[in-house]
């Protein structure tokens, strides 16, 4: 299994006037021309409170994060995030990992060889990501790129849905801040956009990466819940619990540290759902192998 986790330290902010007129002018193209701004957009997605929209994570259910390989979770665990290519735990809520926005490692050289125009190119050779130099970016520069993008992630997408999973979180969200300037944030969010309208029309409700900076526009997209990645060491949390009633957290004991676990689970601030996890997110039968929680 080549998915690993992707803990990325948050960009700084835009200046606040600057960002607020960026975030309602897109807030109104995405509900098409309503003039409520962001701000107003509820904690939870209205076809959820309709009963009408994908189904969601229970607020505060126990999870595991399973990305490099699956396994029997620990007793009480019903949220369940595995990689497209593994089957759902059906423990009650599976989440399915896609990387939306690079390629993943086994399959870079081939991607990049059949669709040289959908991956960023620089001096005549694919823009690898700095972190993992296995992945290539994908280029979200332009609508008729981003639509090329929608139909090849489309298949995995509806092959969750078709695999029984009941949302998809779509990674590499932030891909932009390693583009060397070539993409922008804008380009990304319209991406992201579109993967969620592809997941609501699977069936699917869709969660959120990391990428703090960018939630309210995220969330404004159609985002349903978030997955994050060490919220709580590089305190983010509440930036995500403003605009999702969901937080499905994981922590690392290379950063948070086992010590300060116990005191995490104690914040009231902290993710109704928050787990301890090792670095690369190990099966039990692996040394190094480490999974606690809060207790939820």
């Amino acid at each position: 299994m080549t998915t690993r986790a992707r803990r990325r330290p948050a960009r700084p902010r835009p200046p606040l006037l600057v960002g607020a007129v960026v975030l309602a002018l897109l807030a109104g193209c995405a509900t098409g021309g309503d003039d409520a701004p962001v701000d107003d957009a509820p904690a939870s997605s209205p076809a959820a409170d309709e009963g009408d929209g994908p189904r969601l994570p229970a607020v505060g259910a126990a999870f595991d994060y399973q990305l490099a390989g699956p396994y029997p979770p620990a007793d009480g665990v019903t949220v369940v995030a595995r990689d497209r290519t593994e089957p759902p735990a059906g423990l009650g809520y599976d989440v399915c990992y896609v990387n939306g926005f690079q390629t993943q490692p086994a399959d870079s050289e081939t991607f990049a060889r059949e669709h040289p125009d959908l991956v960023l190119q620089v001096d005549g050779a694919p823009l690898v990501d700095p972190g993992w130099p296995d992945e290539h970016l994908y280029d979200t520069s332009t609508p008729e790129k981003r639509a090329a993008l929608v139909d090849l992630v489309r298949p995995w997408v509806e092959g969750c849905a078709d695999d029984g999973f009941d949302a998809v979180e779509i990674d590499n969200l932030d891909s932009f801040t390693r583009s060397r300037g070539l993409l922008t944030a804008d380009d990304n969010v319209a991406l992201a956009a579109d993967y969620a309208r592809l997941a609501h029309d699977a069936g699917l409700a869709i969660g959120q990466k990391n990428t703090v900076e960018e939630t309210e526009r995220v969330r404004a997209a159609g985002y349903d819940f978030a997955v994050t990645e060490s919220c709580y060491e590089f305190d983010e949390c509440g930036d995500y619990l403003e605009h999702y009633d969901v937080v499905l957290d994981v922590e690392y004991v290379d950063e948070l540290g086992e010590e300060a676990f116990p005191a995490a689970c104690e914040d009231p601030d902290r993710p109704p759902s928050m787990v301890l996890r090792d670095h690369d997110l190990l099966t039990p039968a692996d040394d190094g192998y480490v999974f606690e929680d809060c207790g939820g």
